[in-house]
Formats: C-alpha cells, structure tokens, sequence
C-alpha cells in the first residue's frame, strides 16, 4: 500500500523556519514527480512547490519563490520542504503529493499524504 507521510510542521513567529519531510512507502518514488500544496480554512488548494523525479528542476508558486526550497533525497525516499521567513499568510496544511498526471502544479496527482499543519503567528 502506498503511504506519503509528511511531518515537521508547527507553530512558530513570522520569521521562523520550518522544514518539512514527506516519506514515501509501499513504492519506491524515485522516477515520479513530488510535489507540495497547502490548503488554508475555506479556500482552495493551492501549490506550492515541485520537484522533478531526478531533483535537477524545481517549481515553485510566486507567494514562496526565494523563502522556500524543495529538494528530494530518493535513497531515503523522502521529499522535503525548506521554508525560510515565514509569513502569517503561510498557514495552511501542507500536503505531500506523487507522481502527477498534469503539470506540476495541478492538483492531478496520484497519491497524497494526510498533511502536516502548519501555523506562523505574527
């Protein structure tokens, strides 16, 4: 059975630095695409980073461009989530997602974690 299981998430001050972890299981994800969205109280969705299956190119949306780095280490099977400079905005729930059938930045991905809460106070 495939399992994405993120963590690291956590409250902290606007300013602050979190790093997220998404271990994959049940498969090896080494040749897919990952990719991490967020999803705040009544809005949709959104994107926030990719990376591809070999981590030479990285995505990322606007709102986190220069803040955040996404990076992947597929002998742990793992993708990460640096986040630098956090901004009370940046609340959401942060999810895992492999392998997309679209682009990068679509929510077509086949598997996906159960997400890690992260909140940034001012």
């Amino acid at each position: 059975q495939v399992q994405l299981v993120e963590s690291g998430g956590g409250l902290v001050q606007a300013g602050d630095s979190l790093r997220l972890s998404c271990a994959a299981s049940g498969r090896t994800f080494s040749s897919v695409a990952m990719a991490w969205f967020r999803q705040a109280p009544g809005k949709e969705r959104e994107f926030v980073a990719a990376v591809s299956w070999s981590g030479s190119r990285t995505y990322y949306a606007d709102s986190v461009k220069g803040r955040f780095t996404v990076s992947r280490d597929n002998v742990k099977n793992t993708v990460y989530l640096q986040m630098n400079s956090l901004k009370p905005e940046d609340t959401a729930r942060y999810y895992c997602a492999a392998d997309n059938i679209g682009t990068y930045a679509s929510v077509s991905y086949r598997h996906w974690g159960q997400g890690t809460q992260v909140t940034v106070s001012s």
